[in-house]
């Protein structure tokens, strides 16, 4: 019997939903679900396309790296995933993109300072840009594990951004926000009037 049924169809789901809303395209960023109880992750499969996408395509992991159960290749961004398990008690879901908006602005190396009321559903009054690090690799996975410390989302230097939730729903519901905060934070730096959200107002969350 196959393992994480439910799992498998939510990422499918979700990978849709992923092109539908804009936030990528073709094959591209990769989304996981992590199940306590099992301890194993499911994660997309590397280079398929989200609408063609299958449950038996959906590649099943233990947090070592390890294929549990599946036939394709996994995201080479498994790693990255498994980290964020292996260290944050509070994520059970991963979506990974090279959203239009938040990779622009990690092409800056910048850390995105709170700009608006919606900044504050991924934990905190800015979202950090991990140091680079070339993409699937161990180096890749710490920085990002480091730069999102006490936070829902992460920019990766010249790459896109990491979001996590404990469910999907909230994982995708918070990247949705970001991009609508990354799209009006980036016409407001192109002209020249950026105001950050006042600091006294972090204390209501």
């Amino acid at each position: 019997m196959a393992l994480l049924i439910e799992e498998r169809k939510q990422l499918i789901k979700y990978g849709k939903k992923l092109i539908d809303t804009g936030l990528t395209v073709g094959t591209g960023g990769n989304i996981s679900i992590f199940d306590k109880e099992s301890g194993y992750m499911a994660i997309t499969p590397s280079g398929i396309d989200y609408y063609q996408m299958r449950e038996e395509d959906i590649v099943i992991m233990d947090l070592n790296g390890n294929i549990v159960e599946g036939s394709l290749k996994p995201s080479s961004e498994n790693q990255m995933h498994s980290f964020v398990y292996q260290n944050r008690d509070d994520a059970v879901a991963m979506i990974h993109t090279h959203a239009l908006y938040a990779t622009t602005i990690s092409c800056l190396n910048i850390d995105l300072p709170a700009v608006d009321y919606l900044l504050a559903h991924s934990g905190g009054k800015n979202i950090r840009c991990a140091e680079y690090a070339t993409y699937g690799t161990k180096e890749l996975a710490e920085n990002a594990l480091k730069a999102m410390e006490g936070r829902k989302a992460v920019l990766l230097a010249n790459h896109g951004i990491n979001v996590i939730g404990g469910s999907i729903e909230e994982a995708f519901a918070i990247m949705n926000n970001w991009n609508s905060v990354r799209a009006f934070t980036g016409k407001q730096r192109l002209s020249g009037n950026l105001s950050f959200y006042q600091m006294m107002r972090w204390k209501r969350w």
